[in-house]
């Protein structure tokens, strides 16, 4: 009997550890280099059983570039909604879709997480094909 209560306890434990660990539930930071210096990224996540929502913050404003048009506002705030969100044991994948000039560019991610650390691909469609850049984002204490 004692046997049996004891190796209840530890499957309990076990099952409340493995569920802390899938949540990625909150503020996650990123530091990511890119042609103009190093931008730093935001992730804002919601988790609902599979389903990830939130938003991305530190993503270009739409206007400028350079085949012209009105320049962006740089107060006005770069955060995205995040759509097509799940995540799935330590995997995680969602994009984020930005419209610029009637055009819609969309960038995927993918990638695996711990408690404190996620590790990214981050994929744009682009005019020579798609761009990848490798990410790691930190959970923010904030």
């Amino acid at each position: 009997m004692r046997y049996n209560v004891v190796l209840a306890t530890i499957v309990f434990m076990a099952a409340g550890f493995c569920a802390k660990a899938a949540d990625i539930t909150g503020k996650w930071v990123a530091d990511v280099p890119g042609r103009n210096g190093t931008t730093q990224m935001t992730f804002e996540f919601k988790v609902d059983g599979k389903k990830l929502t939130g938003t991305v913050g530190g993503l270009a404003a739409a206007g400028g570039g350079r085949r012209g048009g009105a320049p962006a506002d740089p107060s006005a705030p770069t955060d995205r909604q995040i759509t097509d969100g799940k995540v799935d044991g330590a995997k995680v994948s969602f994009t984020v879709k930005i419209d610029r000039g009637g055009q819609t560019m969309v960038t995927s991610y993918k990638g695996t997480f711990t408690n404190d650390q996620m590790k990214l691909k981050q994929t744009r469609e682009g005019r020579n094909g798609d761009m990848t850049t490798d990410i790691v984002a930190t959970r923010s204490a904030d």
